[in-house]
């Protein structure tokens, strides 16, 4: 393949250049094939390796949105960082400076269709944030409802486009010309990147999740999901109801004090293994900066730009794996892992399996170091890309989404024990699924079914009745035609004789040779010369039989 000569593209090889050159071939590359979990080695590196992931942190917030964007997707790949990296990005600040508010006047009066001052009873002209992709102003409808109003920033879509374009042909060269793109397939990566910013970009899409989650987090009463506002949303423009509240990394200690940071804890916890198990749709970028403690003591999820889906095949697979992780059944969680990927050409399947049963059998033995499924599930994509096994997507994201809810439940209550809600919820899982699959349209669909079923009964009884009756039931079975085996078989053997006549006859001249004879043929002993004819006849006469008689008619069935 051959890179873009665009100049907008030329710049952004360059920085992609400068980041590869400044982390790629330092402790980066070397310390992410050894960030394993084993005690005081681990809490040794993280203090090496701390303070280069900040740095990275930093030179992927100086680059832009689309790098910004990159760094919280590699903090979903254990299997490409070490987690001092993996916690330098998921924390990454995207704040920037705003845009006029000028601008943000024409675009939400563009795409609402009417001026703010008509629309808003209010409207802040400060942001109250201001990131890469958007910034938030607080507003007041004419209802008196308090709002918050998204809006994106002017040309960044086409800015990700292009950003996205010369990223994706640098992974693409380094995946087809290094062992290391072949082993973590940059180029799926990007393609994952861009999937994402994309749908993270239509704002219509993020106040769909925002109802659908707030739906089925309906019976959770300590977590709420702010609602949009549809008649003032659009593609760039998201209004939604405002909630008043902290985000959780910003708490002190004594607002800690004053909440039940266990109960809340575990509301949350639960709430992530319904959405994910139960309804195979989830908030899938919990951190802190994304969980906020409401003034009446409620957690919030906010900014639903970022969602993941599963099938009901992956939600099976993953509970098999949690239960297993959580109980130490290590050599059952390892065979569940290889039933959610793919296996590359190289796949070493025995040191997968003993490596994932090991680090499973630590985490049961874990004690005072408390190993968490979130961080399991982690180390199981690192010792996947270790050993040529591809992870799904999802698998990586729920990993991402697990280790960063289990920061949150820490923050709110250090003693709380994931594991144990696991194995708690177990039952009631398997239970709220089957209740799924017992929805109206399913069980309308197998009435209708049982319904043709038994219209359609007796006649097809009938008829196989009068097929018994008049002797006209006939049975085929595709099977081998012995009468064509037997013919080959005699050919072969045809051969073999004749080829053995031949050889004879070969022999016998040979020996021949040395008779003395008054007959002779150019020269030679008569009969000998004869056998030698003979024999050079028959052969060029088999070899002619098998040239037309069995090859060519063997190509000619092929090609049909």
């Amino acid at each position: 393949m051959t890179l873009s000569l665009k100049p907008e593209s030329l710049k952004r090889y360059k920085d992609i250049i400068a980041l590869l050159v400044k982390y790629g071939r330092s402790d980066l590359v070397k310390q992410a094939s050894l960030a394993k979990i084993d005690g005081n080695h681990n809490k040794a590196l993280a203090t090496n390796v701390a303070p280069k992931a900040e740095e990275l942190a930093s030179d992927l917030e100086n680059l832009g949105a689309t790098f910004i964007k990159l760094g919280q997707l590699l903090s979903t790949r254990g299997d490409l960082l070490p987690e001092p990296y993996l916690d330098a990005l998921s924390r990454l600040q995207d704040q920037v400076e705003p845009f006029p508010y000028e601008e943000v006047e024409q675009i939400v009066s563009s795409e609402l269709g009417v001026r703010i001052s008509k629309a808003f009873a209010e409207f802040d002209r400060e942001p109250e944030a201001a990131a890469s992709l958007a910034q938030v102003h607080r507003a007041y409808l004419r209802d008196g409802s308090a709002v918050v109003v998204k809006i994106q920033r002017p040309g960044v879509r086409d800015l990700i486009v292009n950003d996205l374009d010369a990223m994706e042909e640098v992974a693409d060269f380094i995946d087809a010309h290094t062992e290391v793109g072949k082993r973590y397939e940059f180029g799926n990566l990007l393609g994952e990147l861009r999937r994402s910013l994309l749908r993270e970009l239509d704002f219509q899409r993020e106040a769909s999740n925002l109802t659908r989650l707030g739906a089925s987090l309906r019976d959770f009463e300590d977590l709420i999901v702010p609602a949009p506002i549809e008649d003032f949303t659009t593609s760039r423009v998201l209004t939604m109801e405002y909630i008043p509240g902290k985000n959780v990394s910003n708490l002190s200690p004594l607002r800690l004090l004053e909440i039940d940071g266990p109960a809340l804890s575990e509301a949350l916890f639960r709430a992530y293994l319904k959405q994910i198990l139960v309804d195979g749709f989830f908030h899938a970028d919990p951190h802190p900066g994304n969980v906020f403690l409401t003034d009446d003591n409620r957690i919030a999820l906010i900014d639903l730009g970022m969602v993941s889906h599963i099938n009901e095949t992956f939600q099976d697979q993953l509970l098999q794996l949690l239960l297993a992780i959580s109980e130490g059944r290590g050599d059952e969680a390892a065979e569940v892992s290889i039933r959610m990927g793919e296996p590359k050409s190289n796949f070493d399947k025995s040191d997968y399996k003993h490596r994932v049963a090991g680090l499973v059998a630590r985490q049961a033995d874990a004690t005072l170091e408390r190993i968490d499924a979130g961080h399991v599930v982690l180390e199981i994509t690192r010792i996947s890309a270790d050993c040529w096994f591809r992870m799904a997507p999802e698998f990586t994201m729920i990993a991402k989404t697990l280790l960063d809810l289990d920061r949150v439940v820490y923050t709110l209550a250090p003693d709380f024990d994931p594991n144990a809600i696991i194995r708690q919820e177990a039952a009631s899982i398997l239970i709220q699924r089957v209740a799924k699959s017992i929805r109206p349209g399913g069980i309308l669909s197998s009435v209708l079914e049982a319904k043709e079923f038994v219209e359609k009964f007796p006649s097809r009884v009938n008829k196989i009745l009068d097929v018994v009756g008049n002797n006209e039931m006939k049975i085929g079975v595709d099977a081998i035609d012995e009468r064509v085996v037997v013919e080959g078989l005699q050919k072969v053997a045809n051969r073999i004789t004749l080829g053995l006549i031949l050889a004879a006859l070969i022999v016998g001249a040979a020996l021949m040779m040395r008779v003395e004879t008054s007959f002779r043929i150019l020269g030679y002993p008569g009969l000998p010369a004869i056998f030698f004819m003979l024999a050079a006849i028959a052969g060029v006469i088999l070899a002619i039989s098998i040239a037309f008689y069995d090859v060519r008619p063997k190509k000619k069935k092929d090609e049909d």
